[in-house]
């Protein structure tokens, strides 16, 4: 040991007659040893912060990685996001802050399945690539599903989706981008904020909107100020980048890549059900999946001659898609973490908008398809064109109301067919009960009808006073015509029962071309010719309109009716 400590000392502290190379020998040692923990200590930091290191170097990780390889945020680092982008000081101190992870890994002393906490917020994370102040337009989504049927019908869904966003200074701030545009609040009574009985929206003018769940029985005088979260990116795209798919979307996916053969009988009902099962240890999974050449053996014998190929290419897929997103040993699968960016197979959306969340003023958080999104219209095959609705105009008062979606069903009469279409098979709309037959039209949409929306809460005990309520109010609001004298005249009572009934549409604008606020736009008509011709009933487009048989939108009663035709037969005076 004495000899080492002396030839170092004499290595860099050399005697006053060594040569000059062996005076420079030590400062060229320390400056490469120098300049070597620089560059090492730089090379291991860059790789701790790698995606590949944080998704394979920890035996936790795999489920979280895999979903990340697939998604949008693929070539985004998992540092930016869980520790951020802030200077070098505060990343290295929360990255030694996170050293007790090393020591659960090492230990094996994690709890599964692993719930992520403590996330950085929003604002420090998505909104350094997104910015939020940035307004998105419309957008068109195409949605492919197949069927669990023998053919594995595949049926396509169209919407557009009103994203939205952008700064209320610039009147925009609307679609849905308007929840962290705006303040908005929530108090959530679990860990993964599934179940929140309480939001207050704060406005520009700093005036509070609260609304609570009808079934919650909540004071909010007793939710302290701290456990209220603002919304922001993280509370709906929550799994954006480590989402896992469904089994019928990640068979669907396969299908439209060409991965699996459509023609395989049930392929699709086969696979989720394959899929969809818990299995204690991966293999047996595994095991499991390739049972199905023995369900085409003994079904389809003819199918398993001819395609034993495509059977076994199935075979392959399946497999990956379960190693991809099942994982026994960290106890994750389908359902593991709920994703927030929806509303069918978890709350999502209808965490808030679920039709039950009221003012005490009875104003509920709405629920209708169009806030959103349009309503989503399935493809018809063989149709050469898919139209898709977008409200542009007048609606009428019940549709206003914030419960509409809930009472819609309860509140139908034929004048609904003014503006949407029904089922053929309905000829009065009054009388129908239940849900109608799913079709093309409008009141018959399979995409609305054709599934069972569960976390919505249309059944909710709490709720049903409140739309008998509102029924009966609206029953009672359809508007009155203004009296503007007894004269059979334009001017003095016809003008002004049309006004109160029709001008909503046939206004300003002039739905159709018709106006009937004056007495020449009136006799001039639209469209579908004179609105009134003087003596002539046949000839009068207004009195032909009402006398249908499918009712009109503010359709006349029949008294009205009866004024209009005696109007018209005197010579429609002005």
């Amino acid at each position: 040991m004495q000899k080492i400590k002396n030839g170092l000392k004499k290595f860099f502290f050399p005697s006053d007659d060594a040569s000059r190379w062996m005076r420079i020998l030590p400062y060229l040692v320390l400056g490469v040893l120098t300049f070597s923990v620089f560059v090492g200590g730089t090379l291991g930091w860059e790789y701790t912060n790698s995606a590949e290191f944080c998704g394979t170097s920890c035996h936790t990780m795999p489920p979280e990685y895999s979903a990340y390889l697939v998604s949008p945020h693929a070539r985004v680092q998992c540092v930016e996001c869980h520790i951020g982008r802030d200077p070098f000081a505060a990343r290295f101190t929360r990255k030694a802050g996170d050293l007790r992870h090393v020591v659960l890994n090492i230990t094996g002393a994690y709890e599964y399945p692993i719930r992520a906490t403590h996330m950085r917020p929003a604002q420090e994370t998505c909104e350094t690539c997104h910015y939020p102040q940035k307004f998105s337009a419309d957008s068109l989504r195409q949605l492919s599903n197949y069927s669990l049927d023998e053919d594995n019908s595949q049926f396509e869904m169209y919407l557009i989706m009103k994203t939205g966003g952008g700064s209320a200074r610039e009147g925009l701030g609307r679609g849905i981008h308007w929840h962290v545009e705006n303040e908005v609040y929530f108090y959530a009574t679990d860990p993964l904020q599934q179940v929140i009985p309480y939001i207050k929206v704060v406005d520009v003018d700093g005036q509070e909107t609260e609304y609570f769940d009808l079934a919650a029985e909540l004071d909010s005088a007793e939710i302290p100020e701290e456990e209220l979260h603002r919304m922001d990116c993280i509370t709906c795209h929550n799994r954006i980048t480590h989402r896992v798919p469904q089994p019928e979307e990640a068979i669907g996916n396969a299908l439209n890549q060409g991965l699996i053969s459509a023609d395989l009988p049930f392929i699709v009902r086969e696979g989720v059900a394959l899929l969809d099962q818990e299995y204690e240890e991966k293999e047996t999974g595994l095991q499991a999946i390739e049972g199905l050449e023995d369900f085409y053996q003994e079904n389809y014998p003819e199918v398993y001659a001819d395609q034993l190929g495509e059977i076994e290419t199935a075979i392959t897929v399946l497999k990956d898609i379960f190693v991809d997103n099942v994982f026994p040993d960290q106890e994750v699968d389908w359902d593991t973490h709920p994703d927030n960016l929806g509303h069918k197979d978890n709350p999502g959306c209808f965490r808030c908008h679920d039709g039950k969340h009221f003012t005490e003023e009875k104003e509920a958080i709405r629920l209708e398809c169009n806030i959103c999104h349009s309503i989503p219209v399935v493809y018809e095959q063989n149709a050469l064109t898919t139209n898709i609705e977008v409200v542009t105009g007048p609606e009428p008062v019940s549709h206003t109301l914030t419960t509409w979606i809930a009472l819609h069903g309860q509140l139908k009469d034929n004048s609904c067919q003014a503006c949407h279409t029904t089922p053929e098979s309905i000829s009065d709309l009054s009388k129908l009960e239940g849900k109608p037959e799913a079709d093309n039209s409008f009141c018959g949409n399979e995409a609305c009808h054709g599934s069972a929306w569960r976390f919505a809460g249309f059944d909710s005990p709490a709720l049903q006073p409140i739309l008998s309520e509102q029924l009966e109010e609206l029953i009672g609001a359809i508007p009155e015509p203004e009296s503007h004298g007894e004269a059979l005249t334009y001017a003095g009572s016809i003008g002004g029962m049309l006004d109160t009934r029709c001008a909503a549409c046939h206004g300003a604008g002039a739905t159709g071309g018709l106006d009937v606020t004056s007495y020449a736009g009136l006799l001039a008509g639209g469209d579908s010719g004179a609105g009134v011709t003087p003596g002539e009933l046949d000839g009068s487009w207004v009195y032909l309109r009402q006398t249908e048989t499918t009712a009109h939108y503010m359709q006349l009663s029949e008294d009205e009716i009866m004024l209009l035709r005696e109007w018209i037969l005197a010579g429609a005076p002005e």
